[in-house]
């Protein structure tokens, strides 16, 4: 399936970008991003009476998603899927697909009334000097904004990942990242090579020998891969209540699960991480590869796998084992960053060694700054964590103002 029919029920939604913004204004809450993330802490702050301004760069909901590669479907069931106040439609299927999940933000964004501000850059977030509002938004137009409270929400996948490879000057071939594959046609005829197997490298080179592009896989470090479903029930369920268990008989059981599903795959050029998915994902925030259908693809022979680049040739790729094999594309599977801080010049943020928030609220200094939807260490996908983390922003922004109002009339 390609790209899903539209459910009857959507209809397309632009928000109000026509309405200009004061060149110096306030508002009590400004949330940055109209994804998943801003959207569902948008909604949750709405249901408790408040009235944020969403700020989005791009001119519509859900705009990454619109960009995805076509044939990506969530791996995750749709009913742990879905953000506060609103379930997938009934007739979606289990795991829903990229349109799917656009028309579904879409009909989000309008059941709470979210009108965001689109077309609108925020280029720097710092702390506000003087009285009044203690955050300042600045927009790449110009524009300034103070606010009480600042959601961040723009996501983990801001900036490709785009390592330089040894040889790019010499290599006639395509070279690009897979924030730019949308399907397999331009590829048609060609040989490429997907460098890395995360989820977005595994699918795409899936999606690719599906339509009968001759693909392989560049792999240099060890994967830990779970289908997507064990005997009809997905491992994203299974993955919720092994996190549920003692630590140590958690991982132990998910170590299990993989060695009996998944097995060993030496043979075919992949290796296993000693630790177990559940551990990897806790500990380093690495989700594991949710099998689709590569690892068949693999198994049969349809797709090969290499180890890691040493350098590009004129025609194609030489590798760490000192093979020589030709591609006429070599596609950067290499991930992404968050690039927090450039938003936040001179303001240090409590980030981990991969670039992402250490915390959801900030205190002291940070207070009155939150980040939802970069938690990507919890079992059952990140729209579960968004779901679960947008209500606590909301209640944590509720009680603040309240304190406020109380510490106002005792004055």
């Amino acid at each position: 399936m390609d790209q899903a029919t539209p459910h009857p029920h959507f209809e397309p939604f632009r928000g109000s970008n026509q309405a200009p913004l004061d060149p110096e204004s306030e508002a009590d809450i400004i949330v940055i991003g109209a994804g998943p993330a801003g959207l569902a802490t948008a909604a949750c702050l709405v249901q408790a009476g408040h009235s944020p301004l969403v700020l989005d760069r791009a001119n519509d909901v859900a705009s990454s998603w619109r960009h995805h590669y076509t044939r990506l479907h969530l791996h995750t069931v749709k009913t742990h899927s879905a953000l506060p106040g609103m379930d997938f439609p009934d007739d979606a299927p289990r795991y829903v697909p990229r349109q799917g999940v656009v028309d579904y933000l879409v009909a989000y964004a309008r059941r709470h009334g979210i009108e965001p501000e689109f077309g609108q850059t925020v280029t720097a977030i710092e702390p506000r000097q003087g009285p009044g509002a203690p955050w300042q938004v600045a927009l790449g137009n110009g524009r300034l904004m103070s606010a009480n409270h600042v959601v961040v929400a723009t996501g983990a996948n801001q900036r490709p990942r785009m390592p330089t490879l040894p040889g790019e000057d010499v290599y006639q071939g395509r070279l690009l990242h897979s924030r730019s594959y949308r399907n397999a046609a331009p590829f048609a005829g060609r040989r490429v090579l997907v460098v890395g197997m995360g989820n977005t490298g595994a699918e795409i080179a899936l999606d690719l020998v599906e339509n009968g592009v001759r693909a392989a896989l560049s792999v240099r470090s060890p994967v830990n891969i779970v289908h997507r479903e064990v005997m009809g029930r997905p491992s994203q369920l299974s993955s919720i209540q092994l996190s549920k268990l003692p630590t140590p008989l958690g991982d132990a059981l998910a170590t299990l699960l993989r060695n009996l599903t998944v097995g060993d795959l030496r043979r075919h050029g992949l290796r296993t991480p000693a630790i177990s998915p559940l551990r990897q994902l806790r500990e380093q925030g690495k989700t594991p590869v949710i099998d689709v259908g590569t690892l068949h693809r693999i198994v049969s022979g349809d797709i090969h796998v290499y180890p890691g680049v040493q350098t590009l040739t004129s025609g194609g790729v030489r590798f760490t084992d000192g093979t020589v094999h030709p591609f006429d594309a070599v596609l950067l599977a290499t991930g992404y960053d968050a690039a927090l801080s450039e938003l936040f010049p001179y303001t240090p943020l409590p980030l981990d060694g991969t670039g992402l928030p250490t915390t959801l609220s900030g205190e002291g200094p940070l207070e009155g700054l939150h980040f939802v939807g970069f938690d990507m260490r919890q079992p059952g996908g990140l729209l579960r964590t968004i779901a679960q983390q947008a209500p606590r922003v909301a209640e944590r922004i509720g009680q603040r103002q309240s304190r406020a109002a109380r510490g106002q009339r005792s004055v």
